[in-house]
């Protein structure tokens, strides 16, 4: 099997890549390193790199031709920046829309997409959210560019899965709360919290389910939630424990803000019912995976979809993430 995977070298990304090299599948990755890095992947014969936008419709036109992919998997995105509109058109709408147009002209078989619980808004009507909740995009630029290449994708006519997803975390995370707890707790600093909670799966899981994908289960729409939610304290002490502080840095707990939510837990029932049993890692395991990682590669910056004011820069409001 050939696989494009777009933003291969992100913490999604990087990980499914892995799953396929080591089954003896050909991979091709197109990452900018915004948030990603070289790094993430080893040197693989079955392995082709390349460092650039997928906003460029040539390239990505060329790319395919040359590499003739069965397979696309596309977890590029533009986040870092809540108020960077230019930037979250320009790679979730155009250079996602280059992707799907390209995987039309080049014919491949199967389209994997990642978007956002934020799809659903901050006010919810139903908890768990089921597919059949309404898409209300119109809270944030990341949401309203994800639903919008979402759209193309429902309308290109390509056999595709897509994935809503709920707080993806584990090594190489880059935004959210886990990065910026662990880099806070590092560098001395008091850390604040909300009383929010979320549900936080293992993104290794994830791959292996999206290898299922690739491999022919399911069509269309699927939640990937363990259908369970923990407080952002939960997520905290897992953090400190794995630290191993011996006396424990108590953080601050502030309101949760106006672009905020207090939960978004998606119901995962269609999931199950068509990629068998889960077998979800636990929240220790997640962050101490996690936290392994930081401490051998750092972290990359402190990133959030969510509006800050800027003498609170470093306020950890949970990313309600892809």
């Amino acid at each position: 099997m050939k696989v494009f995977i777009t933003g291969g070298l992100g913490q999604i990304g990087s990980h499914i890549a892995e799953l396929f090299l080591e089954r003896g599948d050909k991979v091709h990755v197109i990452d900018n390193l915004a948030t990603g890095r070289i790094e993430h992947l080893s040197k693989n014969e079955n392995l082709e790199i390349t460092i650039d936008t997928i906003s460029n419709k040539k390239l990505v036109d060329e790319l395919f031709k040359n590499f003739q992919p069965d397979i696309v998997i596309h977890t590029a995105a533009s986040y870092k920046d809540p108020n960077d509109w230019y930037n979250d058109t320009l790679t979730n709408c155009v250079g996602g829309g280059n992707i799907i147009s390209a995987s039309i002209k080049y014919n491949i078989n199967r389209f994997i997409y990642f978007q956002t619980s934020l799809c659903y808004g901050l006010k919810p009507i139903e908890q768990p959210i089921t597919l059949n909740h309404p898409i209300l995009p119109a809270t944030t630029s990341y949401s309203i560019t994800k639903t919008a290449n979402e759209n193309f994708l429902q309308i290109s006519g390509l056999d595709y899965v897509t994935f809503r997803l709920a707080n993806v975390i584990g090594p190489r995370n880059v935004a959210g709360p886990l990065p910026i707890f662990y880099q806070r707790l590092k560098d001395g600093k008091k850390c604040f919290i909300t009383k929010s909670r979320r549900d936080f799966v293992f993104v290794k899981d994830l791959a292996k389910v999206v290898i299922k994908a690739c491999d022919g289960y399911g069509s269309g729409t699927y939640h990937f939630s363990s259908g369970k939610d923990v407080s952002i304290k939960e997520l905290y002490d897992e953090v400190v424990k794995s630290m191993n502080f011996e006396v424990y840095p108590e953080p601050e707990v502030r309101d949760i803000g106006n672009d905020d939510v207090f939960s978004i837990l998606l119901d995962p029932e269609k999931t199950f019912k068509d990629f068998g049993e889960i077998k979800f890692s636990s929240l220790r395991d997640t962050v101490s995976s996690a936290i392994n990682y930081f401490y051998e590669f750092g972290t990359l910056g402190e990133y959030t979809h969510l509006k800050l004011k800027k003498w609170a820069k470093f306020l950890l409001q949970v990313e309600l993430d892809v």
